[in-house]
């Protein structure tokens, strides 16, 4: 089965969603809304013990934003977008009802990384990069301040994500970002192997016990989200971040 750029494809109780938008997996709306559909489809098939959220790009998971979302777009374009990539791609891993895997490799960049976050655990290669450049182009990676700093603590999070400069992999499990690193010819068979480990157990329990998992640590996050949606729009429409935001398009220094 497949949507827009999205496969699902699925074996032994295991389930995998291929992102495949060349060049660089840049999330437009129908992307993340076919990302959203693919886990929604999974949910409801009771086959399915484990999901693994992948990349078919060679070394992209994904870059981000698709610029063109934000460019001279009106308040509600913009935020019809966040609500597929923020709300219900949260919404759709709240109701997964199964444990999802992040297996990335390559560049994972803003949007991209609020992907990967989304699922349950994230395994990297080790040529992994991740990063949060909103800043430098004008905007605000909005929804990584309601997340960041619950994982990685508050004063590491803000220096991320106010230089909006890249990391390793490694970097990334140190701050507990990342779950596991693994040599880049490893990945594939370390998120099956992860994979084959959750669907070997009880599906009454781990259903029952990711609900409760949920329950105990993300009660305040689904309220943060509308927050971040409201940040975003707020900065998106100023003439900073349309300049910001021109200026990478075309290559050149913004003029602030």
């Amino acid at each position: 089965m497949s949507h827009q750029h999205v496969r699902i494809e699925t074996g032994d109780g295991i389930a995998r969603i291929v992102l495949d938008r060349p060049p660089v997996n840049a999330l437009s709306l129908d992307f993340i809304r076919s990302v959203v559909a693919a886990f929604r489809q999974i949910g409801g098939d009771p086959a399915v013990r484990a999901v693994i959220l992948t990349s078919a790009v060679s070394g992209r998971f994904s870059a981000g934003l698709d610029l063109d979302i934000l460019i001279g777009k009106s308040g509600m374009e913009v935020r019809e977008f966040l609500t597929a990539l923020y709300v219900d791609l949260y919404d759709a891993q709240h109701d997964l009802g199964r444990p999802s895997i992040a297996s990335v490799s390559g560049t994972a960049r803003g949007g991209g990384v609020t992907m990967a976050i989304s699922c349950d655990v994230l395994i990297a290669a080790e040529s992994a990069t991740f990063g949060y450049p909103e800043i430098d182009i004008g905007v605000l990676p909005a929804i990584h301040f309601a997340h960041l700093p619950r994982i990685i603590g508050r004063h590491r999070a803000f220096e991320l994500l106010f230089t909006g400069r890249s990391f390793t992999a490694r970097e990334a499990a140190e701050l507990g970002l990342v779950s596991r690193v693994v040599a880049d010819a490893d990945l594939d068979a370390a998120a099956s192997a992860m994979a084959r480990t959750f669907a070997a157990k009880s599906d009454t329990v781990m259903r029952l016990g990711r609900a409760a998992f949920m329950r105990q640590n993300d009660l305040d996050y689904r309220r943060s989200i509308a927050a971040a949606v409201e940040d975003f729009c707020n900065v998106v429409a100023t003439d900073a971040a349309q300049e910001g935001l021109r200026a990478f398009v075309e290559k050149r220094r913004p003029r602030w």
